[in-house]
């Protein structure tokens, strides 16, 4: 039976933000300079997805021009863009490919016409261009380098620009190694914490030992002061600022504090006191009991409190004057930090300098701009540039998190036909206090009711119909509650509601009799779904026979203009799960993974290749073992070695990614797109290796804590001084 479209089958997150960016997207700027190089600064932040490399390549094969030679550096904050300078929803490259093919041709008509000048007699459309030059036809070539000048303009003008044709482009879906990866693995690659600049010291801040908790007195400030290497220390909105000449001796000081600390507002409350309070806040599923001849299919999924914490820690630095503050770190809403760092200084927006810096990770943590904030206000106390980062107890602990949830899902079933299918996600809040990159979006989102409505908005946009299962819904309830750190981790909402899709799939078809391929096969709604899932299935060679404590799990998913399937194989014996690794979460073992994803026109299938990687190991991470546990209003993780991300011990032997060719010419979402159908995929493998159905999420969320946890006084652990014991 047919289903109804949802609002983002029509509509979806990627072109609200593509609308969003066009009326500003001419905004944008392109140097071509004497040298013949072209500098590109991109309204976006680069965290390892491989934007700039993606952009040069844009960039290069529009201009004829070698991707060598095309610089793509991260442009600073800049209000006037409004919506066009948020990182995120895996957007960069759907809103920003044809602006920047645009400025790119407009360059190349300019040099035709200035070779066409100076060569006297010809006009540019007998000219062509090869390799940074114009050529004539004669074979006169002209470098770039040598036509900047005359190309030039004296001011704005209006031209119009003819595109390429897909079919011209040489360089756009060819293979390519990232342009930063030798300094990448060199050690020459500079992040936020190592610029060079002039007098910024390293600073910390002791969080209190309860989340949002604030400083009622510092009892030892000259007693910590005298410490070695100390220089300032200072009492903040969010904690007590120490700055010394290292991040030991910042370490140190932290732990000397003696501070009268007020609670926060989490109180008592653990895991299991939040699960009530979704609990009480679910929505009824509509659908009634069925009658005799139809079945109905109920599952119910909990999704525990998980960190989104980047390798990279949280940092900045500020260098904040009586009137005016500069700021340097990973930003990919910059424009609200600029504004929420201005109030927060006290000084006009304009006088706050934001420099987005290439961050080592983000997971949606660097939506925000917590460390921004701290430097900003630490500097301003101190009257002294400071290079701010968290400790990692402070970022499980006192950073952003993927809220607690739950989703339930009811279908009805008669014969093996599905004619209803409803799905209820309730969840704490998520903070979308960043908007949409813009100044007005950002207020709003600070706002209670408008905070609900635009978590409404983004649930709304990303959960789309993906099978023909008759009278379909997917509805959100968000509880208004502001006592944690919250924000949208990577990919939002999709991989929870995916799960708890996948998963309701798989037991239609037991409930049904129908092999869960076949049942997904052919209930898809769209061809190009289809097409994903038969590639998985083929190369991943579904229904194989498996021996005991194994199994194959399906999952899928559509966003971003693009559609993705993942197969997964999972070894639950009782000697993998058991296996002992130091210091390691292990149980059961993803032993393949075969991932097959159409995002349209692909700009780099290497990038593409390396995103989806990226999200499968989140996938597995959130099906498996990642999550932070809430007990008496603390959470108890606090470093990564606590936090059980995929480890390379869980990470698959097999892994093969396909990559289906489209007809498409615009390009489609990849950033976050490897993670929903591979959580789907893992969940269904584990009910296939165990016999069991997964409701709880990470599976091993309620087992026994794999580490002894830190004490919240002092706010940091010691640093280690036996690194080299584990040097082998």
């Amino acid at each position: 039976m047919p289903s109804n479209d949802l609002p983002a089958d029509i509509f979806d997150l990627g072109d609200a933000q593509n609308y969003g960016a066009k009326p500003t997207s001419h905004l944008i700027w392109m140097e071509l300079r004497e040298d013949g190089t072209v500098h590109f600064a991109l309204p976006r932040m680069e965290a390892g997805q491989g934007i700039v490399t993606s952009t040069a390549m844009i960039i290069a094969d529009e201009l004829d021009i070698p991707v060598s030679m095309v610089e793509v550096t991260l442009a600073k904050a800049r209000p006037e863009l409004v919506m066009n300078q948020l990182t995120g929803g895996s957007n960069t490259t759907m809103s920003t490919y044809y602006p920047v093919r645009a400025a790119a041709a407009i360059a190349r008509g300019a040099l035709l016409e200035a070779a066409a000048a100076m060569l006297g007699g010809l006009t540019p459309n007998l000219l062509d261009t090869e390799a940074g030059a114009v050529v004539a036809p004669d074979g006169t070539k002209i470098p770039y380098g040598d036509l900047a000048a005359a190309a030039a303009v004296p001011k704005t003008t209006e031209v119009e620009a003819e595109l390429k044709a897909t079919s011209e482009l040489n360089i756009v879906g060819s293979p390519m190694g990232r342009t930063d990866a030798r300094a990448a693995v060199t050690g020459a690659k500079r992040f936020t914490l190592d610029l060079d600049i002039a007098d910024a010291l390293p600073c910390m801040v002791a969080k209190p030992p309860t989340i949002f908790g604030k400083v009622r007195q510092l009892n030892n400030e000259a007693e910590v002061v005298a410490m070695p290497g100390v220089t300032h220390v200072a009492v903040i909105e969010t904690g007590v600022a120490i700055r010394a000449r290292t991040f030991g001796q910042c370490i140190d000081a932290i732990r000397a504090l003696d501070v009268d600390w007020d609670p926060g507002p989490v109180g008592a409350d653990s895991d299991d006191d939040v699960l009530a309070d979704l609990k009480r806040a679910e929505v009824p599923l509509l659908v009634p009991s069925v009658p005799i001849l139809a079945k109905t299919v109920d599952t119910e999924f909990t999704f525990a409190f998980a960190s989104n914490a980047s390798l990279e820690p949280d940092c900045a630095i500020a260098d904040v004057r009586a009137d005016s503050a500069e700021i340097w770190g990973g930003f990919k809403a910059p424009v609200p930090a600029q504004q929420e760092i201005a109030l927060k200084l006290g000084l006009p927006q304009g006088q706050v300098t934001i420099n987005v810096v290439t961050g080592g990770g983000s997971f949606g943590r660097k939506l925000f701009h917590d460390g921004a904030i701290d430097a900003a206000l630490a500097s301003q106390a101190m009257r002294a540039p400071v290079r701010l980062m968290w400790h990692r107890a402070d970022a499980c602990r006192h950073g952003r998190m993927h809220p607690m949830c739950t989703s339930r899902v009811r279908a009805t079933t008669l014969g093996k036909q599905v004619l209803t299918y409803e799905q209820r996600h309730t969840s704490a809040r998520t903070d979308f206090g960043h908007g949409f990159g813009d100044i007005v979006t950002a207020a709003a989102g600070k706002l209670p009711v408008t905070d609900y409505t635009l978590s409404q908005t983004v649930y709304s946009l990303t959960a789309g119909a993906h099978y023909n299962f008759g009278a379909t819904t997917s509805l959100l309830n968000e509880l208004v509650d502001r006592r944690f750190n919250t924000a949208s981790m990577r990919n939002i909402y999709s991989p929870n509601v995916a799960i708890a899709r996948e998963v309701t799939v798989d037991k239609i078809a037991r409930t049904t009799n129908q092999d869960p391929y076949q049942l997904r096969r052919a209930f898809v709604r769209k061809d190009r779904s289809r097409a994903v899932l038969d590639r998985v299935a083929e190369a991943g060679d579904w229904g194989r026979s498996m021996p005991a404590g194994h199994g194959q799990g399906l999952g899928i998913h559509n966003e971003y203009h693009g559609f993705s399937a993942c197969l997964i194989e999972v070894d639950a014996t009782s000697a993998t799960v058991n296996r002992k690794i130091r210091k390691a979460v292990t149980g059961p073992r993803v032993t393949k993974v075969v991932f097959a994803v159409d995002v349209g026109l692909i700009i780099n299938p290497t990038g593409l290749k390396a995103q989806m990687m990226g999200g499968i190991m989140d996938a597995l991470a959130i099906v498996f073992t990642s999550s932070v546990h809430l007990k008496d209003g603390n959470f108890l993780e606090a470093s990564w070695d606590n936090y059980a991300y995929t480890r390379q011990w869980n990470t698959p032997p097999e892994l093969e990614i396909h990559l289906i060719e489209s007809n498409d010419e615009s390009p489609g979402g990849a950033g976050e797109f490897g993670v929903a159908a591979a959580c789907g995929a893992a969940a269904n493998a584990y009910w296939a290796a165990t016999g069991t159905m997964p409701t709880q999420f990470p599976i091993n969320h309620k087992g026994p804590l794999h580490f002894e946890p830190f004490p919240y006084t002092p706010s940091v652990p010691p640093s280690p001084t036996n690194g080299l014991d584990f040097v082998s």
